[in-house]
């Protein structure tokens, strides 16, 4: 019987690591007819996709064109604004489109978030205790690890907090298209209607931030230009969506995702709250272990050959960095979770031209989370059973983890 390697098996999803380490050794570039897409598993090949210039991260070009509700245009606000995003550009237009991001996202303009940051955790952490105190259930997801970065994205960018519900709302019906495993009812649809809610929402900001700037992001996007361009409306608009969704998903699933490790190897919990400084390297190991992104996907540009196998024009690869961050090539007793450890040339933020913008911004919020965790909460433990994980061949996390303080 021929194997198949398919995450929209919730039992793979719960714990892909034992058949990534199978297809590393068997079958490192996969074809999987479930996922009609090839599998790339080793650390090596992982870079090589990120690397090389016939596979293209413009993924949705050639699956819009076949797609019934785009031809009926129903999915029109979908398609015109997630275009924009740049990690589904291919130079010269991703070159242009980041070349003009980075204008306004400085090193500066994160590390002047950390005042931010600190207030917003122990705000968090505040409520966690208050929740404890009247006896009600505690959910570290719902609780901490999402409203973190929600609330952070949303400050950077100029957005209201008292939005954040909304916002969650149409970034949860956009996560419908960018990843999910399973083919859920009308995804399309809702996602379309994520995707026009807050494009509606965001437009109204950058027409008033054009009309009179403030000292925030997308302030600093509409007056970003150089010699040869700036940025249109839609494009800031498309770039509005994709830093408040990847900005806050992913880090989320970073807190969470880190988290659940430290309560399972509780002996590097304890590690963290004996020496806090530990945690630059802990966020590397969250990183690497378990990591909040799971693959790139991307598209063959052209024939190509890999791990003795030839791609053809048009197929969709995944490449699955939590798989490649457990390499036993690249990496020494790879299954093992130690939050000291160096080397960790994991591949968590992507490689090459498409390494993560959001990497500076990500690592300060979990450096800062975990920290303060671990002084004020040295006894929180996992009061649950075995989680739930996000139905995503993208997004890597876990959707709620309840906990006791100690």
């Amino acid at each position: 019987m021929t194997y198949v390697f398919d995450l929209g098996n919730p039992a793979t999803n719960a714990d892909p690591f034992p058949e990534f380490a199978r297809l590393r050794a068997e079958d490192p570039v996969h074809w999987s007819p479930a996922m009609k897409a090839w599998i790339i598993t080793r650390h090596a090949d992982v870079k090589q996709v990120a690397l090389n210039k016939r596979i293209s991260a413009d993924r949705l070009t050639p699956f819009f064109r076949t797609n019934p509700e785009y031809r009926r245009g129903s999915i029109d606000s979908l398609v015109r604004y997630l275009n924009h995003w740049m990690v589904f550009r291919d130079p010269p237009d991703h070159t242009r489109l980041r070349r003009l991001f980075n204008k306004a996202f400085t090193p500066t303009s994160v590390s002047n978030l950390r005042p931010a940051i600190e207030d917003v955790v122990a705000q968090l952490i505040d409520r966690m205790e208050a929740r404890a105190r009247r006896g009600e259930t505690v959910d570290y997801i719902a609780d901490f690890a999402y409203p973190l970065p929600a609330s952070v994205i949303m400050d950077l960018l100029g957005v209201p907090r008292a939005d954040l519900e909304r916002v969650k709302l149409w970034s949860d019906d956009i996560a419908l298209f960018i990843g999910t495993a399973q083919v859920a009812g009308n995804k399309y649809l809702r996602a379309e209607s994520g995707a026009k809610a807050m494009s509606d929402y965001f437009r109204g900001l950058v027409e008033a931030r054009t009309a009179e700037p403030t000292d925030d992001m997308i302030s600093h996007l509409v007056l970003a230009r150089d010699d040869r361009d700036a940025l249109t409306t839609d494009e800031i608009i498309g770039t509005c969506i994709l830093l408040l969704f990847a900005g806050h998903e992913t880090t989320t699933n970073l807190i969470g995702n880190g988290f659940l490790y430290s309560m399972r190897h509780r002996e590097q919990w304890e590690r963290l709250v004996a020496d806090p400084s530990l945690a630059a390297s802990a966020i590397e190991e969250y990183l690497r272990y378990d990591g909040p992104s799971g693959a790139l996907a991307r598209v063959a540009a052209a024939d190509l050959e890999m791990g003795g196998k030839t791609i053809r024009e048009g197929q969709r690869l995944f490449a699955f960095m939590n798989s490649a961050n457990r390499d036993p090539e690249a990496f020494a007793d790879p299954d093992r979770f130690d939050i000291g450890r160096e080397p960790n040339a994991h591949l968590t933020f992507g490689h090459g031209i498409h390494f993560c913008l959001g990497a500076p911004l990500a690592r300060l919020e979990a450096q800062i989370a975990a920290t303060r965790l671990a002084e004020r909460l040295p006894g929180i433990r996992l009061s649950g059973g075995e989680p739930e994980w996000h139905d995503s061949l993208i997004l890597r996390g876990v959707k709620r983890l309840p906990v006791q303080l100690g």
